[in-house]
């Protein structure tokens, strides 16, 4: 995980090896840490993951209220690269401002407030929209102050993400199953994918959409009208 680093303590046991499977699979990270680095053990990464976590949680608490203070509702974008979330975006219609954040692998709540504070959205009924790193791993930890995580699905990636990044679509309030335009051509069970999403998350939502054809877009755009009302 991103919020480890670094080398053990010295006198501090290390985290046994994978755990095998009956089948032979392994699986590392099965231990208390749920993360496996070479040469640090359990305890530290324990420590390091709460103490990092936990700086951004208070600004991220900070930011949920800013948020609220100026009627703003923010939404936390994620997927992995090339899901389609700027096109979406740039269908929804925004200003925009960009994060560049170095060799880090998510936003954190400092990054974003930061951003906000150089918008022009600080008005009754506003919309914030978060377009983080693609990547269905590490943004799944951090909070940024968001009303809710959208997880962005293409359907040129696989039925079954839901069940191999379940942390990113549990965290998730709204599932957008995009690129529909090109189903005709893919090998992609729609039922099966909501229903995997729905195996790790029974409340998530789901719309189906295409940026690119614009169908679907009104009912994307309802959802976000709905919760902003």
């Amino acid at each position: 995980m991103c919020v480890v680093c670094g080398c053990a303590d010295s006198g501090v046991a290390i985290e046994a090896g994978p755990r095998v499977a009956e089948n032979g699979d392994l699986h590392f990270g099965a231990g208390s840490a749920r993360v496996s680095v070479p040469g640090m053990s359990a305890e530290r990464a324990i420590k390091l993951e709460t103490d990092v976590l936990g700086a951004n949680q208070r600004i991220a608490t900070r930011n949920r209220r800013h948020f609220a203070a100026h009627g703003v509702h923010a939404y936390n974008l994620v997927s992995s690269p090339g899901s389609g979330k700027t096109t979406l975006l740039c269908a929804t219609g925004a200003p925009a401002i960009q994060v560049n954040t170095g060799k880090g692998c998510h936003l954190d709540a400092p990054m974003v407030a930061a951003a906000f504070d150089r918008l022009p959205l600080h008005g009754p009924s506003g919309l914030l929209f978060i377009e983080n790193v693609g990547n269905l791993v590490c943004p799944a930890l951090w909070d940024l102050g968001e009303r809710a995580k959208v997880a962005i699905l293409s359907v040129t990636e696989g039925e079954d993400k839901p069940l191999k990044y379940p942390d990113m679509f549990a965290a998730a309030h709204l599932m957008l199953l995009n690129k529909t335009d090109l189903l005709p051509y893919l090998d992609f069970d729609v039922d099966k994918c909501i229903a995997y999403a729905r195996r790790v998350n029974p409340s998530i939502e789901v719309i189906q959409l295409s940026a690119r054809s614009g169908e679907g877009m009104a009912a994307w755009l309802d959802w976000l009208l709905v919760d902003l009302a």
